[in-house]
């Protein structure tokens, strides 16, 4: 039993290493694939919340000026901004039946969130410059 736990840790501390010494623009391998499409996923969510706070302090400064029964901006993009990720994890999940039960099912998947969040991206950040 002792011995079956110390090769599991050395395969999961063998992961990060071998990550680090992929090369996205010449990924070959599925496994190189879906930790570069996880990886411009997670790039794109670091993106997402720059975005986010930026619209969110715009909603609040129009929130600001205006009379507290009228307020509620920044509210509605809370409420707006967890119901797009809502939308965009089924939506992907979706997308990710093209390769279900496939090695390629979770690439699909972070590809797919990472394009929605692009996009999300552009339209919170417009949404903050129109304020």
């Amino acid at each position: 039993m002792r011995l079956a736990w110390f090769g599991c840790l050395a395969a999961l501390t063998a992961i990060p290493a071998m990550a680090q010494d992929v090369d996205c623009a010449k990924a070959e391998a599925q496994m190189e694939l879906t930790y570069c499409a996880e990886q411009d996923w997670l790039a794109a969510d670091a993106e997402l919340n720059t975005a986010y706070a930026t619209a969110r302090k715009a909603m609040q400064g129009i929130d600001a000026e205006l009379e507290a029964s009228q307020r509620g901006a920044a509210d509605y993009l809370r409420d707006g901004q967890r119901a797009w990720v809502t939308f965009r994890d089924a939506t992907c999940t979706a997308e990710g039946y093209a390769m279900h039960g496939g090695s390629a099912e979770p690439m699909v998947i972070y590809g797919c969130r990472a394009r929605l969040t692009e996009q999300r991206v552009v339209d919170l950040q417009a949404m903050a410059d129109g304020y």
